[in-house]
């Protein structure tokens, strides 16, 4: 819950902060794939960012105009370390944010009011148009998750998927 509270308020400062100086990182702007050593190892309630090494296996994902994921459901086995490859097809920037339907929810009215906030954490992608990317991520927590595209208008037009891992 403690994480949950913080990222809920880095994400509102860093939305503030953006809006202020006029910041704008969904416009063209990808963000590029953090490297495993990089990224933070904050367990969040979906799993942890992944290590290259551990790898079991890739899964490719597509993003569309049309507002949606390709494949929009996928079973993953509990203790698997998942890499996602992005393919953006469409003309517009697009996303994929793993985490609960909760924090999914919470975070895209976050995106509508401050659509210019910055964000850039493992278990987020941004990917602009026609231009491809990559997540790592290790699940250890077995649940029901999402994943979607938080981009304004984006998420409210259906673009989210399931993930189940068991």
């Amino acid at each position: 819950m403690r994480s949950r509270r913080r990222f809920l308020a880095t994400s509102l400062a860093a939305g503030v902060l953006a809006a202020h100086r006029s910041a704008f990182a969904h416009g063209k702007a990808e963000h590029p794939h953090k490297a495993a050593s990089d990224a933070p190892k904050e367990q969040q309630e979906w799993g942890i960012a992944g290590d290259e090494r551990s790898v079991a296996r890739t899964i490719p994902i597509v993003m569309t105009d049309a507002m949606r994921f390709v494949p929009d459901r996928i079973a993953i086995h509990m203790g698997e370390t998942i890499r996602f490859t992005h393919e953006n097809r469409g003309t517009v920037m697009h996303e994929m944010v793993v985490g609960t339907p909760a924090t999914l929810a919470e975070h895209a009215e976050l995106m509508r009011r401050f659509p210019g906030m910055e964000h850039d954490e493992p278990w987020m992608a941004h990917v602009g148009p026609g231009g491809r990317g990559q997540m790592i991520w290790h699940f250890n927590r077995a649940g029901d998750f999402q994943f979607a595209c938080l981009i304004p208008g984006h998420f409210q037009a259906g673009m989210i998927g399931t993930i189940k891992v068991g």
